[in-house]
């Protein structure tokens, strides 16, 4: 897989999101390419005819894959004279596409990857270690057009990929179809803070690095293929590769296998010195050069002369054919360093060897009859360095068979890790679900019905568990879920595995006396009952339950809040607890919990409570509005982390009123900092100077920032007490019905419930 070009960019002057509770990617883009054209003052519409959520999975029903395939098969080695294919074949080319399109994800945040097409926009499409990417999305625009809305083009950049690993040899695992585009750069995404292209300002290696990041520079998909910061010692890049490779869920046997396997494929181009004959990335070019990038002005620009990462050279002799010939050479060839035509650090063998089996000796991309020697990066090396990497790669020499299915297995993660549950998994290539899309039991053909939803209401209500518990452990339950890769959520009651259970946040002692009384609940219930309760079911309707019984006090006995059965419980087998142990909130706004900063995390590098608010309602797919009623009825409610005291500002604790706004909104109160309580504020009475209620940043952003303001004063209003109860029930339900896939449609919109699927007669509407 070739990577980056090393040269300098422009200026930027974004800064850490998190540091200043924005999301600087406008600035930085603006900085980068000032030139560029300002749409947003017209919103942000995609086509009004363009398929999206129900409609794209509906169209994937007409699309003939076989068709799809045999038009991608015969692209792959029709070599075109605008862009020649090396080697005749552009497998190599496809492959690394649909890498790049999918390695940008990371644990940490979710964010990333190849599930919207990002890489047809800034700043991806112009990144140094996607250069020359622009001609392989070109190739595409035929098959593209020919297809239209029957595939997004998230879906072929990755589908492209795999089609060119089959024909180059490879046994594949399978593949998903499912991905929606989307028609403007995704905002929210922190890419770095450096000003310029390939700094690494991101505190070093391994748990230095700054979080969420997974690169270690600027631009990069990964790592340096030259060292780190270009110094030329594979021990030490085996430091780099295993810190982001780590972060985005890949483990030592599949980082070896995916970086081997994709060397196996194709070439590095440095035919010359980029700084001097490469033109401008996409973002920054000439209106008449219509979206390409790095036209480079070296002879014919092409073939032969290509300039992408200034790296010349294949790593195997037959580079558009599946084989071992990447760890043959690498394992039994001793190689010495040196530098490309373009002056990039590299290595080729010590003594020129003899052809031997035909494994050695390179064959030239584009002219017959003559060859080259192999050559590795500073990265390949480090797979022979690392003691533990070197074990793998001892393997796989050996054992071509596991490592064909090591490669195969380790890509179909890497392109469909940012898709989230098996669930929403489209088309007739899907294989089974994998431990790492945190796999679920199916649902019950029959499930729970009104009459028995009823009784277990009101056993929740009678099981000695408060308003604030029943709430407090649902939202524990749901809220884990992430909209950036669709992963976490009540489905699977994994609440009550390791680690969720063990999680600061849940209050792992009191979470295991709930935990206890609804397991009795649940197990009287189905000892007498046709139908069968799950924990994960329960915990969902216990707090269902509670909001209703809270919104019954404040005097709106009518509300019905939705539930829909159909959760199952999750095993501790089927949880990958290291992968989903990065979904725990180091704070959550929502109970008012602030714990501990993880190293290099935005809360460690100083982002504010408030930011980090905002940050976790992004990523539960809230709106303003959705976030602030929440809090305001979480606060009353009695759902604080701890019960603390910080933002209830009522005296019916338990009860689902709109306090929480009328006090915060109140001018007869004046609040001050805590001297008491570091971080905290007091709201005194301007009259007498009491102390009247207690609050945090997060409580108090909410009178603060005028557009939360706003919203925080309609709900205030002495007319809006029913609007506040049924607001909060909307998003409430919301929350606890992200990760129910199987009752919506391809791009997580929730269906109507008559749609849902095992619903029995009469039970579709519950509410």
């Amino acid at each position: 897989m070739e990577s980056v070009t090393i040269a300098e960019g422009q200026p930027v002057s974004g800064v850490c999101p998190f540091a200043k509770t924005v999301i600087a990617v406008d600035a930085a883009v603006a900085g980068w390419w000032p030139n560029k054209l300002n749409l947003k003052p017209l919103g942000k519409a995609a086509p009004a005819s363009v398929c999206t959520s129900k409609a794209y999975a509906d169209s994937l029903k007409k699309l003939d894959v076989a068709a799809l395939k045999a038009d991608l098969v015969t692209l792959l080695k029709d070599s075109q004279d605008w862009w020649p294919a090396d080697y005749g074949h552009y497998g190599p080319f496809m492959v690394r596409m649909a890498w790049h399109s999918a390695g940008t994800y990371r644990t940490f945040d979710g964010r990333g990857g190849g599930g919207h097409g990002n890489l047809r926009f800034a700043p991806l499409n112009s990144w140094p270690d996607n250069g020359n990417l622009d001609k392989a999305k070109r190739l595409l625009w035929p098959v593209k057009k020919k297809y239209g809305k029957k595939i997004s083009w998230a879906d072929l950049m990755l589908f492209t990929g795999h089609v060119a690993l089959e024909d180059m040899g490879l046994p594949t695992f399978g593949f998903a179809f499912g991905r929606i585009d989307i028609w403007e750069p995704e905002e929210d995404v922190y890419w770095g803070q450096e000003k310029t292209w390939l700094a690494a300002d991101r505190g070093g290696l391994g748990e230095k690095l700054e979080k969420p990041l997974g690169a270690v520079q600027m631009g990069l998909i990964y790592v340096n293929p030259e060292g780190p910061g270009g110094v030329p010692d594979p021990a030490l890049a085996a430091q780099d590769i295993r810190a982001t490779f780590g972060r985005m869920a890949m483990d030592d046997e599949e980082t070896v296998a995916l970086i081997a396997g994709g060397h196996t494929f194709g070439k590095g181009h440095g035919a010359a010195d980029p700084s001097k004959y490469v033109g401008p990335e996409p973002e920054g070019a000439d209106l008449e050069q219509q979206g390409f990038g790095w036209m480079s002005s070296y002879q014919t620009g092409k073939g032969a002369d290509t300039i992408t990462s200034g790296l010349e050279g294949a790593w195997t002799a037959e580079p558009t054919k599946w084989d071992n010939g990447y760890f043959h050479n690498l394992m039994t060839t001793e190689w010495e360093q040196t530098t490309s035509p373009a002056g990039a650090t590299l290595w080729v063998p010590k003594a020129a060897p003899e052809e031997v089996d035909g494994w050695r000796i390179v064959p030239d991309a584009h002219e017959a009859g003559k060859k080259h020697l192999p050559v590795m990066f500073t990265t390949d090396l480090a797979l022979k360095a690392d003691p533990a990497y070197k074990i793998i790669s001892e393997k796989f020499h050996s054992d071509p068979a596991a490592f064909a299915d090591a490669f195969a297995r380790a890509w179909y993660k890497l392109t469909h890790r940012d898709m989230g549950p098996h669930a929403r998994l489209l088309g007739p290539l899907v294989p089974p679900p994998q431990i790492w899309q945190d796999p679920t039991p199916p649902p019950p053909k029959n499930l729970i019905t009104r009459a028995e939803v009823a009784t277990l209401k009101t056993a929740l209500l009678a099981c000695g568990l408060s308003t604030g518990e029943l709430v407090r452990t649902a939202w524990a339950s749901a809220s884990t879920y992430r909209g950036t890769d669709y992963r976490g959520g009540a489905n699977g009651a994994r609440l009550r595995l390791a680690p969720q259970k063990d999680w600061g946040a849940n209050e792992p002692e009191a979470l295991a006396k709930v935990l206890a009384k609804l397991e009795k609940v649940a197990a009287d219930f189905n000892a007498t009952s046709a139908h069968l309760v799950s924990l994960a079911d329960l915990i969902v309707l216990g707090g269902c339950a509670a909001v209703e019984a809270a919104a019954k006090a404040a005097g709106v006995p009518t509300l019905d809040v939705i539930f829909t059965p159909g959760r199952t419980d999750a095993t501790a087998e089927q949880t990958d607890a290291a992968s989903f142990d990065v979904l725990e909130p180091s704070a959550d706004g929502f109970r008012n919990y602030v714990g501990a900063a993880p190293p290099m995390s935005p809360q460690a590098m100083g982002a504010p409570a408030e930011g980090l608010l905002i940050d976790r309602a992004a990523m539960l797919t809230l709106s303003k509005s959705e976030m602030a009623v929440l809090v305001g009825g979480m606060r009353v409610l009695g759902a604080n982390a701890a019960d603390s005291n910080l933002g209830v500002f009522t005296d019916k604790v338990g009860t689902l009123t709109n306090d929480f706004f009328v006090h915060l909104t109140d001018t007869a109160l004046e609040w001050k900092p805590s001297t008491a309580a570091p971080g905290t504020y007091e709201g005194c009475e301007r009259t007498s100077g009491a102390v009247k209620w207690t609050a945090s940043r997060v409580d108090l952003v909410f009178g603060s920032n005028s557009e939360l303001r706003a919203i925080a004063e309609y709900y205030a209003c002495d007319d809006a007490k029913k609007d506040f109860v049924a607001d909060f029930a909307k998003a409430w339900t919301k929350v606890m019905n992200l990760d129910r896939f199987d009752i919506k449609d391809a791009a997580g919109v929730e269906r109507s419930l008559g749609e849902a699927a095992n619903k029995p007669t009469g039970c579709c509407d519950i509410v």
